[in-house]
């Protein structure tokens, strides 16, 4: 199954670090946010990758172009120009880097990826947020309902500390990262070919008629995700990020785990999500 990754914004929230690159490889602990995302699904076993490119695009191609050799050691023969590439981690992904245009919207992007995803169900998620959401049990969760869309229910980042009062006394005092009530877009789709059809070109935005249109017509589920997640609109999101991860309490770094998926059983309770438990085999 195809991951699309929408990484073509400009990103003008972030403009002390967007003024020379894509939102998307804004580095957290020093790797792109976009590669973190990547870890992510490969770790769930979604190793093709389709990454709608715009905003300075050209960064994008060019890490992924010489990410072995950036990741890895050289022997360089200068008389030949053979370059050998010795160790490093070289992951087994295939990356379609796409022109989508700088101001085209994110519907028009999604559209535009159309001829790479083929006629199948694929993936899809936003080139700035992460997460320990179980990707399995988001598409199995997705191929129970047999609707055309998908989306993960998140609850939204909390901007303030948390105070738990008892009159006027403050009874607790926390500085958490998601609130307690409401839920939001959390992006993390899947998706059926036949939400194109929802989509009428560049100038379509995917959050307004498209998705308005597929809840109308019952063909929009939430799959409600209560752990972490936290998305990278600002510095102050920037900063939070890479404190956790150089803190070694990055949430969403969970590739380092070893797992075989075949026949395991996916149990929501784990990640406090509402939903009963769905068996699959990968």
């Amino acid at each position: 199954m195809k991951v699309a990754i929408l990484a073509g914004g400009v990103g003008s929230r972030l403009a002390e670090e967007t003024s020379i690159k894509p939102k998307p490889m804004v580095e957290i602990g020093g790797k792109p946010i976009l590669w973190h995302i990547m870890m992510h699904y490969s770790y769930y076993g979604f190793k093709h990758f389709v990454i709608a490119l715009g905003y300075k695009g050209e960064v994008i191609k060019k890490y992924m172009v010489d990410y072995c050799s950036l990741n890895s050691n050289l022997t360089v023969k200068l008389d030949t120009g053979k370059v050998n590439i010795n160790g490093g981690y070289k992951p087994d992904w295939t990356v379609d880097l796409v022109d989508t245009g700088i101001p085209t919207l994110t519907g028009g992007r999604i559209k535009r990826l159309a001829p790479y995803l083929g006629n199948e169900t694929f993936m899809l998620t936003w080139g700035d947020g992460v997460s320990d959401i179980d990707l399995r049990e988001l598409l199995a969760f997705h191929r129970s309902h047999g609707k055309l869309a998908t989306l993960t229910a998140v609850r939204p980042p909390a901007r303030f500390g948390h105070l738990e009062l008892n009159g006027n006394q403050i009874v607790e005092f926390s500085e958490k990262p998601q609130t307690r009530e409401g839920w939001i877009n959390g992006a993390f789709f899947v998706l059926e070919p036949g939400v194109f059809e929802y989509i009428d070109g560049d100038d379509t935005q995917w959050e307004r008629e498209p998705l308005e249109r597929l809840a109308k017509e019952g063909q929009l589920m939430a799959y409600q995700h209560g752990s972490f997640w936290q998305c990278m609109d600002t510095l102050r999101d920037k900063v939070l990020l890479d404190n956790l991860w150089q803190t070694g309490k990055a949430p969403w770094k969970i590739w380092d785990k070893k797992v075989d998926f075949k026949g395991k059983k996916f149990s929501s309770r784990a990640n406090g999500n509402r939903h009963p438990t769905y068996v699959h085999n990968a």
